[in-house]
């Protein structure tokens, strides 16, 4: 049986909570170096104008691909809720405007849904995935996980919109279920998923 090489896989981001969430999900593939912009100097940093998850991630991996000559993983995700036509979208991070964090992000999502009942509270979680060589783009992947924005922030582990957003099988927010159980269902675990895969090809 052939030996499976190493390979060193840039995160193209510069968000702490992001990347431990992808090393956490990918721990398990032994044959990767997980590394990122942080352990770049004088990487580039990229403007997510894109109009789409898809856009911004293949943007990411393409741009740092090309500056580290290695396999890198661009990412971009963020919160689609129904009754605000997928909003916050691509603008999840930034939600709140130009002073932005996760609990002003947070409190205005839950301005916009005030008195809106739980049935037509319901939102999707979309994580897109790109990863680039510096020759081009190797592949892109999409994961979804659908659930409900509670009425109020619920639970202290995760990040983003965690503590609204609530799984209905388990009737928790993610915040509340933790990495283990959110690490095996959350958007950013199945792109991860379909990820590995092509990963494992180029790897091969």
């Amino acid at each position: 049986m052939r030996r499976q090489k190493r390979v060193e896989l840039v995160v193209a981001s510069r968000n702490q909570n992001k990347i431990k969430e992808i090393k956490d999900i990918l721990k398990g593939a032994k044959f990767l170096k997980i590394t990122s912009l942080g352990d770049y100097p004088g990487a580039p940093y990229i403007t997510e104008n894109g109009k789409s998850f898809k856009e911004n991630a293949i943007k990411k991996a393409m741009k740092v691909a090309r500056f580290t000559q290695k396999l890198t993983l661009g990412e971009d995700s963020g919160l689609e809720v129904i009754a605000l036509g997928g909003k916050p979208g691509i603008h999840s991070s930034r939600f709140s405007g130009r002073n932005k964090n996760d609990l002003k992000n947070n409190l205005k999502l839950l301005r916009l849904l005030d008195n809106t009942p739980l049935p037509k509270r319901k939102a999707r979680y979309v994580c897109s995935v790109a990863l680039a060589n510096k020759s081009g783009l190797v592949g892109v992947v999409k994961g979804v996980c659908s659930g409900v924005i509670g009425f109020k922030m619920l639970g202290s582990t995760g990040f983003g919109y965690d503590p609204l957003f609530i799984i209905p099988k388990y009737k928790r927010t993610f915040a509340q279920l933790g990495p283990r159980i959110k690490h095996k269902m959350s958007h950013r675990f199945r792109a991860l998923q379909k990820a590995r895969g092509i990963i494992l090809k180029y790897s091969g």
